[in-house]
């Protein structure tokens, strides 16, 4: 990009370069660290990216494009986490697709897709521009409706524990994800930075687990930096929380 060097992206921090070039300069970033996939499959990276801006177009974060969050997301399992899974990788630029936009997926899925209701229809549409199993890793880290009677946080924890013991992959999306939100709580202002601390606070535990087993895909050397990133996120929580 234009005005951007090259090298000087790839040895700034992620958050440094959403704070010094902002969107353009994680696209960039983006693009750069997903040379180290054959073209094929970085040309669904690509279009994964496309098709993840598109939905997100007109979203908002706190006081950046939401978009920013979904590139960090995926440029963090590519640079710190080394996996070289497109499909992965996909999916983590997808992850909010299904959750936060349903309706415009659903406008692309056939009648018999419609009639599985929203939320298969939605994923049944990425399942074809994509491929199942990016699907079946959407649908294990997206929310599910919550029961209006009981504690929405509550349920969330809960279901986060259940969909991630059950899907090793998924967890290497929801810990990008989590790392984003946790320790870069520090980048968020005004009111959502107590609720969101409280909302992440009590999963620390349970996410450092699913990081150090041996089942969940990452080498010993990654697992060891997601425990310093979490550690990271507590002391931030415990901080804000008081």
């Amino acid at each position: 990009m234009e005005g951007i060097e090259r090298g000087h992206l790839k040895i700034m921090p992620i958050h440094a370069v959403t704070e010094v070039y902002g969107e353009d300069g994680l696209r960039a970033l983006f693009e750069i660290e997903s040379e180290v996939f054959p073209d094929a499959e970085r040309e669904v990276l690509l279009r994964a990216e496309r098709v993840a801006s598109r939905l997100h177009a007109t979203d908002t974060r706190v006081r950046e494009p939401y978009v920013n969050h979904l590139l960090r997301v995926a440029i963090r399992i590519i640079r710190h986490y080394q996996v070289r899974d497109p499909e992965v990788v996909a999916a983590a630029l997808l992850h909010d697709a299904v959750e936060d936009h349903p309706d415009e997926l659903t406008d692309l899925a056939s009648d018999a897709e419609r009639a599985l209701g929203q939320r298969r229809a939605a994923l049944a549409v990425l399942a074809r521009a994509f491929s199942p199993r990016v699907a079946e890793l959407i649908d294990a880290v997206t929310n599910p409706a919550y029961d209006p009677e009981r504690d929405k946080q509550e349920q969330y924890r809960e279901h986060v524990v259940a969909s991630l013991e059950a899907h090793p992959w998924a967890r290497v999306i929801k810990l990008s994800d989590f790392t984003d939100n946790g320790v870069g709580i520090i980048h968020t202002t005004g009111p959502k930075v107590r609720k969101a601390s409280a909302k992440y606070a009590p999963l620390v535990p349970q996410l450092r687990d699913f990081a150090s087993r041996a089942d969940t895909p990452l080498s010993d050397e990654v697992k060891e930096h997601i425990g310093k990133q979490l550690d990271a996120a507590e002391a931030r929580f415990r901080a804000i929380l008081g």
